[in-house]
C-alpha cells in the first residue's frame, strides 16, 4: 500500500492488499467451484463428461439478455447440450450483427433446431437505458435498436405514465419487434422453404417470479411479415 503517495495526491488511501486478497478470494471460488460440481456430476453419473464430450443436438436457440440472472439452462430447467445460446444486451437482434448471424447459420442450418426463441426480461437494464437520455458511451449505438422500438409503438408508450409499466412494456414490445426481425432474415425465411419444423417464438422473463410470460408471437412461416420482407428462394431470385 502506498499510503504516502495517496496523500501526496489527495486520493484516500486504500489497501491495495486487502484488495488484491478479495480479487483473488473470489477468482478462486470459481475455480474451487467448477471442481466441486465436476466431483457432483461424476457422483450423480461417472459418464456424464464422457458423454457431453461427444457432442451436442440442442432443439432449441436461445437469443437472450446478456444479464446474469437470466441464465437459459437454469430458467428451462435443461442440461447443458439441450440449449444452444447467444446473448447480448437486450436480446436485440441486429441483421448486421456477424455474431448473431453466425450462430443464427449454425443452429439452424448445421444444428438443426426447431425452436429459435427470443428471450427478454422485466427489469431489464438495457431497456431502461433506451428510455433514458442519458450518454452511457459506445453502447448507445446498440440502444438505439431499442430506441428505434420505441419510436415504432411511441402512441402505446406514450400513454403509460407509471415508469415501471412503461418499461416492462418496452421490454415486451422489444421482444416481439426481434422475433420480428428474425423472421426477416434470409437465414429463417430458407430454412421454412426447405421444413416445415421452425418456430420462432417471443418470451419475457419475470425475475420476480422465475416464470416465463409466452408473448404468443410465435411464427412458423413468412407469410404475416408483409410483401416487401417475404423473400424468394435464391433459386427464384437468380432469375429474376
Amino acid at each position: 500500500m502506498s499510503t504516502s503517495e495517496d496523500k501526496k495526491n489527495g486520493k484516500p488511501a486504500i489497501d491495495t492488499s486487502s484488495l488484491k486478497l478479495a480479487q483473488a478470494d473470489s477468482y478462486n471460488a470459481l475455480i474451487k467451484g467448477n471442481s466441486e460440481w465436476v466431483e457432483r456430476k461424476l457422483q450423480e453419473d461417472s459418464e456424464y463428461f464422457a458423454t457431453l464430450a461427444k457432442g451436442q443436438s440442442p432443439q432449441v436457440l436461445w437469443i437472450g439478455c446478456s444479464d446474469s440472472r437470466v441464465p437459459a439452462n437454469e430458467v428451462t430447467g435443461t442440461k447443458p447440450g439441450e440449449v444452444f445460446v447467444h446473448r447480448n444486451i437486450a436480446n436485440v437482434v441486429v441483421h448486421s450483427d456477424m455474431n448473431m448471424l453466425s450462430v443464427l447459420d449454425y443452429a439452424v442450418n448445421v444444428l438443426k433446431v426447431k425452436h429459435v426463441i427470443v428471450a427478454g426480461h422485466y427489469g431489464c437494464g438495457g431497456v431502461a437505458a433506451a428510455l433514458s437520455n442519458k450518454q452511457f458511451g459506445i453502447i448507445d449505438n446498440w440502444l438505439r435498436h431499442i430506441k428505434d422500438v420505441y419510436r415504432l409503438h411511441a402512441n402505446e408508450l406514450d400513454r403509460i405514465t407509471d415508469e415501471t409499466q412503461k418499461q416492462n412494456r418496452l421490454v415486451e414490445l422489444n421482444v416481439s419487434e426481434q422475433v420480428y426481425n428474425l423472421c426477416k432474415t434470409s437465414i429463417i425465411q430458407n430454412a421454412w422453404m426447405e421444413r416445415h419444423d421452425l418456430e420462432v417464438h417471443g418470451w419475457v422473463i419475470n425475475l420476480g417470479t422465475g416464470l416465463i410470460k409466452d408473448l404468443k408471437v410465435t411464427s412458423s412461416s413468412p407469410h404475416n411479415l408483409g410483401y416487401v420482407y417475404e423473400l424468394d428462394s435464391v433459386n427464384a431470385a437468380a432469375q429474376h
